[in-house]
């Protein structure tokens, strides 16, 4: 009996030390189907050369119709009409990768018909109830393996301009901030419990059917999410970690959207490292959190007030000008960024031209090896001065190399994997250099 208990011990120890497969949740926004520029414009073939590298995909977005609160299609004439029937036409990439799961997402911030409709959902049992029996009829009647809640909670509101620069920073608290910005916080944490509770139950009643939760950027984890209530209902926690500062929420000044670590004199709840140690620290299984990498750029307009340095953080004017592929003030795809770049042979891209600068901060992270020791960036950004007759422009962005840098911290903490948001922001056409998909390719590669 002790030979049967030691062998039975050995085989445990022997499956715990096995390799955990890193997922790569892969998130397509079915809005670039529609979009006018052809390249720009991603149909689902378009997602085949990326679909190799990815354990997930999941389709963004459905939203809650207001009056009766069902979970519905943002359009249906794309996701379920038998003219394009997006949602099979997607979901049946499973037959070509058969280890793909495609999980349907639900808010993203993108379900923009009266926003309090989220909260008003939580508050009502029978709301629920409709919501979760819609939910899971949606995916099963489509082929979805399951469920992402990409819950759009009330932003934290982003910290207010000072008299000068030093003020900013030094007085920068270490919490999000204190004016509460949901009178029913309490209320709507608890009706979230109660919403993956549900959800979870009726998920299980269909086989293999997962369940993920996404955390959008510049919600508060502390205030909504009830983590040690939660976690064990849940097969995913993706952390939004970006957009920490936008053009639209700070339009005088601009800063590094998605740092892995604190820069210096910002506030240290706003980086990748603190989000993935709050759920952490509140019991969530490591191989659960998934980190999120956006593909885009935040851009904003310099002005004669701006820093000709570039360093920043730094003075702005608002949004900076569309792409001529996105055609959304404020925001550039990897594509529209890299075009604009001065490149390493001194050949000038797509005018108006950028300078990059790669942040030289180096971090020694003490949870690596020396073996493992990192550059680890606060983010890469570029930038034109507003002197050159174009007009300033400032952009902080993702590339292939600082995609790769939060593999590499996902890695180090043993973390469930990375999720890129999205891939139609990607270089899926391979503009940049020739390879397509390069940021999901580089994060996928240092995993």
């Amino acid at each position: 009996m002790k030979l049967l208990f030691a062998f039975a011990g050995l085989l445990a120890l022997a499956a715990a030390n096995q390799p955990v497969t890193s997922k790569v949740v892969c998130y397509y926004d079915s809005k670039s189907y529609v979009r006018e520029a052809q390249q720009a414009r991603m149909l689902p073939l378009d997602l085949d050369p990326a679909l190799s590298f990815c354990t997930h995909l999941v389709y963004g977005y459905a939203g809650v119709q207001p009056d009766t609160y069902k979970m519905v299609p943002l359009n249906e004439n794309l996701d379920v009409d038998r003219t394009h029937a997006n949602y099979r036409a997607i979901t049946n990439f499973k037959t070509k990768y058969p280890g793909l799961k495609v999980l349907l997402s639900v808010g993203g911030d993108v379900d923009l018909e009266d926003a309090q409709k989220y909260n008003l959902l939580l508050e009502s049992p029978q709301a629920r109830t409709a919501f979760v029996n819609s939910g899971v009829l949606l995916a099963d009647q489509h082929g979805f393996d399951g469920i992402d809640l990409a819950w759009q909670f009330p932003k934290f509101k982003p910290k207010k301009i000072r008299s000068t620069w030093g003020s900013i920073w030094h007085g920068i608290k270490k919490t999000f901030g204190t004016t509460p910005v949901d009178e029913k916080e309490a209320e709507h944490r608890e009706g979230f419990t109660a919403l993956v509770r549900e959800m979870k139950q009726a998920l299980s009643v269909k086989p293999n059917m997962q369940l993920a939760i996404t955390v959008l950027p510049n919600v508060n984890a502390s205030v909504y999410f009830d983590v040690p209530a939660i976690v064990n209902l849940v097969d995913i926690v993706n952390i939004g970690a970006y957009d920490y500062y936008t053009p639209e929420r700070n339009p005088k000044e601009a800063d590094y959207t998605a740092p892995l670590y604190t820069p210096q004199n910002r506030n240290p709840e706003l980086n990748a490292d603190a989000a993935v140690a709050y759920w952490l620290q509140h019991g969530t299984p490591s191989s659960k959190i998934v980190l999120g990498v956006a593909t885009y750029g935040r851009t904003w307009k310099l002005d004669g007030d701006s820093e000709i340095s570039g360093v920043p953080p730094i003075h702005t004017d608002g949004p900076g000008e569309a792409g001529p592929y996105t055609k959304i003030e404020g925001i550039l795809s990897y594509p529209e960024i890299c075009a604009k770049l001065i490149n390493p042979n001194h050949q000038k891209g797509m005018k108006p031209y950028l300078r990059k600068v790669t942040d030289p901060s180096k971090r020694f992270d003490v949870g690596l090896t020396k073996e493992e020791d990192l550059s680890h960036l606060f983010g890469t950004y570029a930038y034109r001065l507003p002197d050159d007759g174009e007009g300033g422009l400032w952009v902080s962005y993702e590339d292939p190399d600082t995609a790769g840098q939060k593999a590499s911290f996902v890695k180090s903490k043993n973390l469930g994997g990375i999720s890129i948001v999205d891939l139609s922001l990607d270089d899926f056409r391979g503009l940049c250099t020739g390879d397509k998909y390069p940021i999901l390719r580089a994060a996928k590669y240092r995993l």
